[in-house]
């Protein structure tokens, strides 16, 4: 990758370490602190993304259902906390999970070409309007070209305004921080330290801790600025991500 960016070349390459992680505070550690090494080699800016039109959905990645989507949006804060370009891929905003999409109706080449599951799961399309035919996402009325499956327009993008604690919300509420913290100019990542299933960045005045473990922890001293949970004590909860400005 560091080859793709170095003086005269191009600008940005896709990194696809995040992708291939699995979910825990080493892995996660190892993958900033080898894209950052690496690239500072080169002075090139890193870029971080956590699903793609390829890969299997992160929420589903990290284990689905509730845990997976608490997971994914703790991992989302992280990655958003960090230098660099941050990639967000259709629909992750919504929480979407990866759909088991029905052998007869995938479309995917490598469906057909080796029999494994492909990348249908995660293409299949959003849902924007829970009261609309196919979730507004088109008004035919033999649906889009992937079914999508039931329960799918609970996922809406309108139904999801309204709640302050919604998956879209947080993703407006954490990229609004994102901004906020760039025009501050907090730097680069300083420290990166894994206590065991614990890790925290320190990047200028910000601390940004991951929990992905099963127990809440006590947060370090600071003023939170954003946090993936629901939670507004001076814990954070199991698998899950918050900034504190120290």
């Amino acid at each position: 990758m560091a080859r793709y960016v170095r003086p005269d070349e191009l600008h940005q390459a896709f990194n696809f370490a995040w992708l291939a992680a699995p979910w825990g505070a080493a892995s996660f550690a190892e993958v900033i602190t080898s894209t950052l090494g690496t690239l500072a080699d080169v002075s090139a800016s890193p870029t971080w993304v956590l699903s793609n039109h390829d890969v299997i959905r992160h929420p589903t990645r990290y284990g689905g259902g509730i845990s997976g989507l608490a997971r994914a949006r703790a991992a989302t804060l992280v990655m958003l906390g960090l230098p660099g370009s941050a990639y967000l891929y259709q629909g992750e905003e919504l929480g979407l999970p990866e759909v088991d999409v029905p052998s007869e109706r995938r479309r995917d080449p490598i469906w057909f070409r080796t029999g494994a599951s492909g990348r249908d799961g995660c293409r299949v399309p959003l849902p924007w309007d829970g009261s609309l035919v196919n979730a507004g996402f088109s008004g035919g009325t033999a649906g889009p070209w992937l079914p999508q499956p039931p329960g799918w327009a609970d996922y809406a993008a309108d139904q999801q305004r309204s709640d302050q604690g919604s998956t879209l919300n947080f993703y407006r509420s954490s990229l609004a921080a994102r901004r906020r913290l760039i025009e501050a100019r907090p730097g680069q990542v300083s420290s990166i330290a894994v206590s065991g299933e614990v890790l925290t960045l320190e990047r200028g005045s910000v601390s940004i801790v991951l929990n992905c473990g099963p127990d809440p922890i006590p947060l370090p001293a600071g003023r939170v600025i954003a946090r993936s949970d629901a939670g507004t004590s001076s814990q954070l909860a199991s698998d899950s991500a918050a900034w504190l400005l120290r």
